[in-house]
């Protein structure tokens, strides 16, 4: 149990690391245009945004993928920057965010990137653990709670904005994005891979 435990305070200080808010980002990104009568569709997201993670530690814990660490750094940032315009398009054309399920493809893509992107370091502190199965748990649930916290904050800031301070739903999501494309745009320059 305190190895479990370990795990899944790994999990949470890894999402909640103010240092590497890249984690902070996407998923801010990803809450957007969402608010707290969506709980269920962005609960979905964030648990396919898990499970998918945590697939891609798995895969290269166990030595099956060896993943090109330049060129994951780099998609990092590309997944918040291709999030935040999708929220800009579908505010600007008035879509609704209803149906969830290119959200749902993109939401397991990028949790795959973002999971190949810790790889490496969660190889080295599991590499003398025989059992894998029960860290790689632990750190999924560590994940799960903390970005539930992250996303419970996103949709709160939703909520003020939108309800308490009567801006438009749309004009939040464009000045949002805008706002997380900006923070972005530098982490693509200092990560470009050539």
């Amino acid at each position: 149990m305190e190895q479990f435990l370990f795990y899944v305070g790994l999990g949470l200080d890894h999402v909640l690391d103010f240092s590497a808010y890249d984690h902070i980002l996407f998923l801010t990104a990803l809450a957007i245009p969402f608010s707290f009568k969506d709980w269920s569709k962005i609960l979905l997201l964030a648990t396919v945004f898990t499970v998918a993670h945590c697939f891609s530690l798995g895969l290269s814990s166990y030595g099956y993928v060896t993943p090109d660490v330049g060129l994951i750094e780099f998609l990092i940032p590309v997944t918040i920057f291709i999030t935040a315009l999708f929220n800009i398009y579908a505010a600007k054309n008035k879509q609704t965010l209803a149906s969830i399920k290119l959200h749902l493809v993109a939401t397991a893509f990028f949790g795959l990137v973002h999971g190949f992107g810790f790889s490496n370091y969660f190889k080295m502190l599991m590499a003398e653990e025989e059992n894998k199965f029960l860290p790689l748990l632990g750190f999924a649930t560590g994940i799960e709670m903390s970005q539930i916290l992250i996303l419970v904050f996103a949709l709160a800031l939703t909520f003020i904005m939108v309800h308490l301070l009567k801006l438009k739903q749309w004009l939040y999501v464009v000045i949002a994005s805008v706002i997380v494309l900006a923070i972005t745009i530098p982490m693509l320059i200092d990560t470009f891979p050539y």
